[in-house]
């Protein structure tokens, strides 16, 4: 088990599976949220990645670079592996998980969106014993079927006639139900619970059969939750500022507002000036967290009080003019769990993530198998970018130099033995009365976050 384990800023579903299979940070791969404006592009155009069909149109614009780095199911066919990935996300965050699944000739199969699937005759084959892929289930009801689905899909069908080298099997719950119906709400716990008993089957079938075929095990979440306590006024705040706010580029807009827990504004005519005066206008809010703009130096951005983009690792050409995150707190939800954000966007009592509270950033990481040393609790710091790296490992392929990850060595039987060092730093800044911290620890060349917040 790793008990320090983190997600990558923001910590959103896309942006981190991403990191996930490409074992590196947003300004790399450079998909800096589950939404943004894509300004080099020309024109400019608002991107949405939960859309599957725009994703693999993006990628063949691009030249196949729509991702700006390798992912694992690239490398594993060059080295000539396979790759099987099996999700009930969204249609977009299942494409994410190998978005060249179909050029390569590898297995992709939805919980919910039969098109995306990448085999005709592993479809077939699926449907024909379970039925019809499930239809999803609407917003606040458990969605617990297409779970079933899937993970008698990889049971019964994908693994006894494809044995990928690598397989993902990416559950929706209870991220679902902990945003429609909240983090400690009875369908989100009943969600919870059957999930449990589907990774159980997974377990059973490992303890059976997998292990001794050689087959390891990694448990992952791409995040954690808190659950939203007010609601900010961020329209209102930018537009007494004289920025006039939208969802996209449009005549008169001053300011593109990207929906979601992550606060991404994009200016219109980008200047310093413009910039600061923005950033004034938020740090005064009480429901300002840690903002962060282009760097003036190592640690400041260009507006006073913020932070440079490259501290988070998500300094990149389709990044935000400002990038921020709602504050939160450690105060006890109704759920009886700690933190608490606004949102703009949420309703106040519904789980969120995409900030970076500890609670937002922390992350499950699990491993077993043959080459995993048994019992182990790791204080070693890790992150979601060192999965990728660390499969690899396993399966004898070298890390590529586009990966920011490590291989976590320290939980393989035959790993480091010596104590691997963590060193941690605090960076702060300040503008009037508004202070923010940020917590980065690294370990090697591998940085992590931690958390941050504002005072």
């Amino acid at each position: 088990m790793l008990a320090r384990q983190r997600t990558i800023y923001p910590s959103e579903t896309r942006t981190a599976l991403t990191s996930l299979v490409t074992g590196t940070t947003p300004d790399r791969h450079g998909v800096v949220g589950n939404k943004y404006l894509d300004r080099p592009s020309a024109p400019p155009c608002f991107i949405d990645t939960s859309d599957d069909g725009l994703i693999e149109d993006l990628d063949i614009e691009s030249g196949g670079h729509f991702v700006g780095v390798p992912s694992l199911g690239e490398i594993l066919a060059a080295n000539g592996r396979t790759c099987s990935v099996l999700a009930s996300n969204s249609a977009g965050a299942t494409s994410m998980l190998n978005h060249k699944a179909r050029t390569l000739g590898q297995v992709t199969l939805s919980g919910h969106f039969p098109r995306i699937a990448t085999s005709a005759a592993i479809l077939e084959r699926v449907e024909a014993l379970l039925g019809p892929t499930p239809a999803p289930t609407p917003q606040g009801t458990p969605d617990l079927v297409a779970q079933a689905f899937l993970t008698s899909a990889f049971l019964d069908v994908v693994w006894p006639q494809i044995q990928p080298d690598v397989a993902i099997l990416s559950f929706g719950e209870p991220d679902i139900s902990c945003h429609y119906s909240g983090i400690g709400a009875p369908g989100t716990l009943e969600a919870i619970g059957f999930i449990d008993n589907q990774f159980g089957r997974v377990l059973d079938w490992w303890e059976a059969e997998g292990i001794s075929q050689g087959v390891h095990l990694v448990a992952a979440s791409d995040h954690g939750h808190v659950t939203v306590h007010a609601r900010a006024d961020l329209f209102e705040t930018l537009e007494a500022a004289g920025l006039r706010c939208g969802p996209a580029p449009a005549p008169g807009i001053d300011a593109i507002i990207i929906p979601g827990q992550v606060g991404a504004i994009y200016l219109s005519e980008p200047s310093d000036a413009a910039i600061r005066r923005a950033v004034a206008a938020m740090i005064e809010r009480p429901w300002c967290g840690p903002v962060f703009t282009a760097g003036r130096d190592g640690v400041e951005g260009v507006a006073p009080g913020s932070f440079a983009r490259h501290l988070v690792f998500v300094d990149h050409a389709r990044s935000a003019d400002i990038l921020f995150s709602f504050r939160a707190d450690d105060a006890v939800d109704p759920f009886g769990l700690v933190g608490r954000p606004w949102s703009a966007d949420w309703p106040v009592g519904f789980g969120v993530h995409g900030g970076l509270h500890a609670k937002e950033m922390s992350s499950v990481g699990i491993l077993a198998g043959p080459l995993i040393k048994s019992g182990l609790v790791s204080q070693v710091p890790s992150g979601v970018c060192d999965f990728a790296p660390t499969v690899l490992g396993l399966l004898s392929i070298s890390r590529p130099s586009t990966m920011t990850g490590r291989v976590l060595a320290e939980v393989f039987t035959d790993g480091v033995e010596e104590e691997l060092r963590a060193v941690e730093t605090v960076h702060e800044t300040s503008d009037r009365g508004y202070l923010q911290h940020i917590r980065r620890v690294e370990v090697g060349a591998t940085a992590y976050l931690d958390s941050a917040e504002a005072l």
